[in-house]
């Protein structure tokens, strides 16, 4: 069947962001991934540097999906922010992640849409209309693609990066070890180019 949902986990440095958009261009589906938190945090009337500092609180927040046209959950984040301005307890880091899971949920709901973000193929994995897609790499092919960085310093942003989503997995969604059967396409951008890699998650979404 169509897969109206393309969801696209990736680790860090194997190209999955790339292979998002030119999926989403491909297929004509909205792109969501971590560049909406500015769209969010305006329409919770919030300043962006303020949805940063919760960020820097709880570093593991992906994303906030989409915001656009959800005003329940967008006043529930303004009401969470609020209290770094003031002398309530900070927001708490399971409750930004349950807004998060809604947010992707809600996203998922209005379909044709391609979610770059690591937890996505396992908050919407009931629906069938979901294609979950798994884009990786070896540890040392990803951390040559860290190009701003030093190659030690890159290995080590690529195994804390692989801990915390090991940890996030699962403390969140009590994925004791992530393995190919979690994903519908497992991309091993070591062998397959951009191009191949698009080519196949588009047709298997068609």
């Amino acid at each position: 069947m169509p897969r109206n949902v393309i969801c696209i986990s990736r680790t860090r440095g194997a190209d999955g962001e790339t292979v998002g958009h030119r999926v989403a261009e491909q297929l004509g589906f909205a792109y969501v991934d971590e560049d909406i938190v500015v769209a969010a945090s305006r329409k919770a009337g919030l300043d962006p540097s303020t949805l940063a500092r919760i960020e820097e609180r709880a570093p593991l927040i992906d994303r906030l999906l989409d915001a656009l046209s959800m005003e329940g959950a967008a006043t529930v984040v303004a009401a969470r922010a609020a209290s770094l301005t003031g002398h309530a307890h900070p927001p708490i880091e399971d409750d930004l992640r349950t807004l998060i899971r809604h947010t992707i949920e809600e996203v998922g709901a209005r379909g044709r849409a391609v979610i770059v973000a690591h937890a996505a193929s396992y908050a919407l994995k009931e629906r069938p209309d979901v294609l979950r897609v798994l884009v990786t790499a070896s540890p040392a092919i990803r951390a040559q693609r860290l190009t701003l960085l030093s190659i030690d310093d890159a290995a080590t942003a690529i195994r804390e990066s692989d801990r915390e989503r090991d940890h996030y997995l699962r403390r969140f969604y009590d994925v004791r070890e992530e393995t190919p059967l979690h994903y519908d396409l497992v991309i091993n951008t070591d062998v397959l180019d951009i191009d191949h890699a698009v080519a196949a998650i588009v047709a298997a979404g068609r």
